[in-house]
């Protein structure tokens, strides 16, 4: 039952990642694209714009990818954390705690998540078991 909780969690969580990056990649889901999330970047000093929105974007995108198959999870999960921590300490901190306010809850909660797959690992049901 363990993996299958793992694999509910992976699907989900990393199909909303996975979204996330789309919008800022590709502009997908009333996402800015690449040229939006940059001009986004720069604006709250996050430099430089195209770059960051690029990396950014790649992490959500490709990590949440990784999530959804189960491969290399505990690195992608990592990448994934480091990219939510970033987000509260550059946007979301100084609002405080609820999403409401613009806050970290959600953040939060995603790096809980991720962290408890970095600690068990994607389960059975990933082709990270097949090694």
């Amino acid at each position: 039952m363990e993996d299958m909780g793992l694999l509910i969690v992976r699907l989900i969580v990393g199909g909303l990642f996975l979204a996330h990056g789309a919008q800022k990649w590709f502009g997908w889901f009333g996402g800015a694209g690449l040229r939006g999330t940059a001009g986004w970047l720069e604006a709250i000093d996050i430099k430089p714009g195209m770059f960051m929105a690029f990396m950014v974007g790649g992490i959500e995108f490709l990590g949440g990818l990784f999530l959804i198959i189960g491969l290399l999870t505990p690195f992608a999960a990592t990448l994934l954390a480091v990219t939510m921590l970033s987000a509260v300490v550059k946007v979301h901190w100084r609002n405080g705690l609820w999403n409401t306010d613009n806050g970290y809850e959600y953040n939060l909660v995603l790096i809980a998540i991720l962290l408890c797959l970095i600690l068990t690992g994607a389960g059975e049901y990933a082709v990270d078991s097949l090694f």
